[in-house]
């Protein structure tokens, strides 16, 4: 028979295997006699290493923090442990324990078949051949980072010595009590502990299997970092221990029930050690960040707590102060907003409520929920949200009582704030746009043991509006649009390929008319956005948006980008660290960019075991990933830097006093009803992201809190901090294959001899997407009367035509709602009456 392909290699792979075995047996014993001549003293097995902390360091060798054990043990004998716990383990590491004599040669092939066969099809799963014993040994005994011959013969032989020295029981015994289990705990009692608070001793079926999956790897099926894993595998050990006949299906059917209904969401990744720690940690966020990644790439026994390691990391502790310091200035009047807000809806609430409690307690004979006072009041909320409230919203269905409903709706939302504790929450990063370097991490509002949850690498929120550079670069990169495209801003239905028609507007319900693609961009106008994505269609926009972001998998990219217009807005779910890898590959003339938070790893003598920049590099020199042209990338860049000149992030950039000529760039972002807000944008030398919303959807963080408004002033507070010691630099532009070229700006093509001065401006092109055509001033008039002979906006509840003039508000009132500081408005405001089209649109998004 003539094997091929696979099924050739598999032979292949097997032949070389089974001789590489033989030999490997054959010479076995005469090597490790060599290598363990001077080990050979059996006191040494009781003996443990010295415990080093591990250090995590920031570009500048500064300490950030350090990874250490709190290794007191609490030693359960094995006679003391539930069948059921030793059972776990038994099935889960080693089946055939009690059999051999500290290695499994059937295991070992098992091993070796298994993972041969995910090698070879990436099907079924990673195997280990090292039975418990040589765990032990090898914790003990043997380096676990040195893959090598030498290593696990050294593993082989101290396993032979304690199968000689200890019984089974004692050597089970010693590896319940000295293992890691992960979350920084070792020995069996200690990890009960934390992950269950009760001794090992009471652990049920379910708890011994959720112990002994976590030997696995580091966090690999943490039930409180990675819960749907760790509920997967705990399902399939309790299944193994059925068919092995260790316990019934009954008690592993109940026992996994009883888990999971009883299972604490709210747990933290800490213990009490960890949290000593905490006090010095200078960028916890990004610290357990760093935790993550290393124990990902940690080889068996490797133990950051006590092996320790230097860890060199691309953090800048300088910028991370800025950005913890400004923060701590936004959050405080961020949640101020929000919580004025609902005060707000509650007075209506109650107001509204006052007659309609007298009818329902006569309607529904309800004694005694009106009483006066303070006391009353809350006697009275508690009522509503707990008795009444259920009443309200049963009677608003069976009726169609909209303003039952309102009501109703508020004071659910009341309990609810005051039930989960909604507090408005942040994220931050900084990216180095050449390197990639992550420089400054936030993960959300203080660290501590119910918040930790890292929301600048692992939130998927809505960008908003500050999704929309990305399809403009496909835009401009395919030539279909330039700067100085000429769109038509005003009330359009978009019809997206499921059929469902869409008619979005523009914030605050205003239209502009003829407007330039730059101007439509920084002022974040929506329908000329969708009329970009209309014309260059969804699969260029995906392309590159996926590109942009890092998105590779086709799977993926299919569930996070819906084929449907509102996409152009923003409605897809993105993470703050990608939208900050898709703005950085902008500002690196279009070269991707990957985040990196290690350079490199060495171990307590001085070696490096891994250089994480190193490999990146030469995956990046190999994959030579251009996403678009330099030509574009930069023409992007001076789209966006008008969004910071005069468009959604001028206010910013006022109050923050300017950027010291800096050259910045940026766009803003804000969901429906104001669920979230994002300033995104960049400078020659650094990419930074912000975002404020919620971890419970639903939430709105108050009337007109935008991108420009709530995060915009933070962020440009802390990008001109970050740059004062810099020397100032422009965005680089490439030698060839750009022209600026006049343009008249009411048409965005090539002024008359007679254009007068101000009209004019110039503008940049790629080669060959110059205008060529002359201004034609009186068709362009002619259909610009037609069309703007009144400025109008769309009522956002019935979609009727009004006046402008209609919403025109006061100063103060506006900037109150707002919570702007009018010192940083321009003198566009005069008379203390708002313009709406030259004013409210500078400001939000």
């Amino acid at each position: 028979m003539v094997f091929r392909g696979k099924y050739r290699q598999i032979i292949q792979l097997f032949s070389g295997l089974l001789l590489f075995t033989a030999a490997l047996l054959g010479t076995a014993l005469g090597m490790s006699i060599a290598v363990n001549k001077n080990t050979m003293d059996m006191d040494e097995l009781i003996a443990s290493r010295p415990a080093i902390p591990s250090r995590v360091l920031d570009i500048h060798g500064d300490l950030i923090t350090e990874f250490f054990s709190d290794e007191k043990r609490d030693i359960t004998p094995i006679t003391s442990l539930p069948e059921n716990q030793i059972y776990a383990v038994l099935t889960r590491e080693d089946s055939l324990f009690f059999q051999h004599t500290g290695f499994s040669l059937s295991g070992f092939f098992r091993a070796l078949y298994q993972t041969s066969w995910y090698l070879l099809t990436r099907r079924g799963s990673l195997q280990g051949a090292s039975t418990i014993t040589m765990q032990l040994a090898g914790a003990r005994h043997a380096d676990r980072t040195d893959i090598s011959l030498k290593r696990k013969l050294r593993e082989l032989w101290w396993a032979y010595q304690i199968e000689r020295r200890f019984t089974k029981q004692e050597i089970l015994e010693q590896y319940l009590n000295t293992v890691y289990f992960g979350h920084n705990t070792y020995g069996v009692e200690a990890a009960s502990q934390f992950f269950f608070g009760h001794s090992s001793r009471e652990n049920s079926p379910a708890e011994s299997v959720m112990l002994a999956i976590q030997l696995a790897g580091s966090g690999l099926y943490s039930p409180i970092i990675k819960p749907d894993a760790a509920r997967t595998r705990q399902r399939v050990i309790l299944n193994q221990m059925v068919s092995a006949g260790y316990i019934s299906q009954e008690e592993a059917d109940e026992s996994f029930q009883a888990y999971w209904v009883d299972y604490d969401w709210s747990r933290s990744a800490t213990d009490s050690p960890y949290f000593d720690r905490l006090a010095n940690d200078k960028a916890p966020y990004f610290s357990e960040y760093i935790r993550s990644v290393v124990e990902q790439h940690l080889f068996g026994q490797q133990d950051i707590y006590r092996d320790g390691y230097s860890i060199y990391t691309t953090l800048n502790l300088d910028y991370q102060a800025a950005a913890d310091r400004e923060i701590a200035q936004g959050l405080p009047l961020w949640n101020r907003i929000y919580q004025n807000d609902q005060e707000l809806k509650t007075r209506y609430a109650s107001r509204s409520l006052n007659e309609m409690i007298e009818l329902l307690s006569l309607a529904f004979n309800i004694p005694g929920i009106r009483s006066p006072g303070g006391q009353g009041n809350r006697e009275v909320w508690k009522y509503l949200e707990n008795e009444l409230n259920p009443i309200m919203d049963t009677m608003s269905l069976a009726f169609g009582v909209s303003n039952l409903k309102s009501i109703s709706k508020v004071i659910y939302g009341r309990a609810k704030t005051h039930n989960q504790m909604n507090n408005v929450e942040t994220a931050l990063i900084t990216l180095g746009n050449d390197t990639g370097y992550i420089l400054a991490m936030v993960g959300g509002s203080e660290f501590n043991r119910n918040n930790q949850f890292n929301r600048a690498v692992s939130a998927n929120v809505m960008p908003g509006s500050a999704f929309k550079p990305l399809y403009y670069s496909a835009a401009i990169s395919s030539g279909t649009f330039t700067a100085s495209s000429l769109i038509f801003d005003g009330p359009e239905q978009f019809i997206s390929p499921d059929g469902i028609p869409y008619l979005p507007g523009n914030y605050m319900g205003y239209w502009y008319g003829h407007v330039l693609l730059r101007d439509a961009l920084a002022r974040s106008l929506n329908i000329p956005a969708l009329k970009v994505l209309r014309e260059i269609g969804f699969d260029a926009a995906i392309k590159r948006s996926a590109d942009l972001l890092g998105i590779s998998d086709p799977q993926e990219i299919g569930s996070t980008f819906e084929r449907v217009y509102p996409l152009g807005l923003g409605t897809l779910s993105v993470t703050p660290i990608r939208l900050a890898r898709a703005y950085a590959t902008i500002a690196n003339r279009g070269r991707a960019v990957e985040p990196l938070a290690i350079r490199y790893i060495e171990d307590r003598d001085g070696n490096v075991v891994l250089n994480s920049e190193m490999e990146l590099r030469k995956q990046q020199e190999q994959k030579n990933i251009q996403v678009l042209s330099p030509q574009a990338a930069y023409v992007m860049t001076s789209l966006l830097q008008s969004t910071v000149r005069y468009g959604t992030l001028a206010y910013a950039r006022r109050s923050a006093g300017g950027f010291d000529n800096m050259p910045i760039a940026g766009k803003t972002g804000t969901t429906q009803n104001w669920t979230d807000a994002w300033t995104v944008g960049y400078s020659p030398y650094y990419t930074t992201v912000m975002w404020i919303g919620f971890d419970r959807r639903g939430n709105s963080l108050g009337r007109n809190q935008t991108g420009a408004t709530s995060t915009g002033p933070v962020w440009a507070r802390y990008m001109k901090s970050i740059h004062e010691d810099l020397p100032r630099i422009d965005f680089p532009r490439p030698a060839s294959g750009l022209v600026n070229t006049v343009i008249d700006v009411r048409t965005g093509m090539k002024p008359a001899p007679d254009t007068p001065k101000e009209f004019t401006r110039y503008e940049v092109f790629i080669a060959g997407t110059q205008p060529s055509e002359i201004s034609d001033m009186a068709a362009f008039e002619e259909d610009r009367d037609q069309t703007q002979a009144m400025r109008i906006s769309i009522d956002s509840s019935n979609m009727n035509l009004t006046d402008q003039t209609e919403s025109v508000k006061t100063t103060q009132d506006l900037f109150d709602e707002l919570g702007l500081d009018t010192k940083y408005l321009d003198d566009t405001v005069q008379d203390n009456k708002v313009e709406p089209k030259t004013r409210i649109s500078n400001l939000l998004d």
